[in-house]
């Protein structure tokens, strides 16, 4: 069979792909990809392509979509469930990775690390202004209680980090099990001193993050967003950054990316990354060798154990 991958995922993954198929990597996008999706049995791809209804129509012989990663918000899952198209993913890949840049991020805005880089490449010895804080005995407020969120929990009761966490799958066992205590959505943005979003967007969490409930949070608190752009209303984020209703943000994610001039990029209290998220050597490993077991399970005529549209597909 024919396996069409059109963004770059590791060598480990193609691999895996090439001992029993034959697979070609060409970076299509939009009417190409439209135009040569027929002729191909499975497609993987990463965050960059865009799988659209129309493309999904002219896929003729189409079994599998595979995304190298966690979100499938570049997937139209329910044009692919109609056609009896598996959508699969690997969404453990990136979970270590994640889990590192939003300590990364925090460790960042507490103590000032782009002011403090920024300032020494000018010349200026800023030591007297760059007072920041420790995270351990702060309290750490996950929104969200997935793979990720689970790490990164475990990784902050090693910081000596107090965590609190919200999300409507979780269970107070769940929590315990996490090291963590369940609060209301409203509790964890004001007691938290860091909130930390690990959620999909999706119809329900789009603009999640408004500014009301910005507004709960402490004035010496922190945002940190390695999760998915569009959860957090940007203006809303950027209104109380201005007024000093916050401490200061970090973000990995954004509405459209790449964001063309936000107001955000004005402000000193926040530390920016351009979707990095899963950009580690073995993260990317991980998530394509992940997908591409997933996608060979469907060729072979085998149920796979990440399928998004299970729930979805007509019997």
């Amino acid at each position: 069979m024919k396996v069409l991958v059109t963004d770059p995922v590791a060598e480990e993954a193609l691999n895996l792909l090439r001992e029993k198929h034959e697979v070609v990597f060409e970076e299509l996008r939009g009417e190409e990809l439209a135009k040569e999706i027929g002729k191909y049995d499975a497609l993987m791809v990463r965050s960059a392509t865009k799988v659209t209804k129309d493309i999904i129509e002219k896929a003729e012989n189409l079994k599998v979509i595979g995304r190298a990663g966690i979100g499938v918000d570049n997937i139209d899952v329910e044009a692919a469930s109609q056609k009896g198209i598996y959508v699969v993913n690997s969404p453990t890949g990136s979970t270590r990775s994640v889990a590192e840049l939003t300590f990364a991020l925090m460790f960042a805005v507490a103590r000032k690390i782009h002011i403090a880089d920024t300032t020494m490449r000018q010349g200026i010895w800023a030591k007297k202004k760059l007072k920041g804080i420790e995270l351990m005995n702060k309290t750490l407020g996950l929104i969200g209680s997935g793979n990720i969120a689970q790490e990164v929990a475990k990784m902050a009761n090693c910081l000596g980090m107090k965590v609190l966490v919200y999300s409507p799958h979780c269970t107070e066992e769940k929590a315990r099990k996490m090291g963590a205590e369940l609060r209301s959505l409203e509790e964890i943005f004001k007691e938290a001193d860091f909130v930390s979003l690990h959620i999909p967007k999706t119809e329900e969490t789009y603009h999640m993050v408004d500014e009301r409930l910005l507004s709960l949070m402490k004035p010496t608190a922190y945002l940190i967003n390695a999760a998915r752009g569009g959860v957090v209303d940007e203006e809303a984020l950027y209104k109380v950054l201005k007024e000093g209703k916050i401490a200061g943000a970090a973000i990995d994610v954004y509405e459209k990316e790449p964001p063309e001039k936000s107001p955000l990029f004005e402000l000193e209290n926040v530390v920016f990354t351009p979707h990095i998220g899963a950009a580690t050597k073995e993260g990317q490993i991980r998530a394509g060798t992940i997908c591409a077991e997933q996608i060979l399970k469907v060729l072979d005529g085998k149920e796979p154990d990440f399928w998004v549209n299970r729930h979805m597909m007509k019997s």
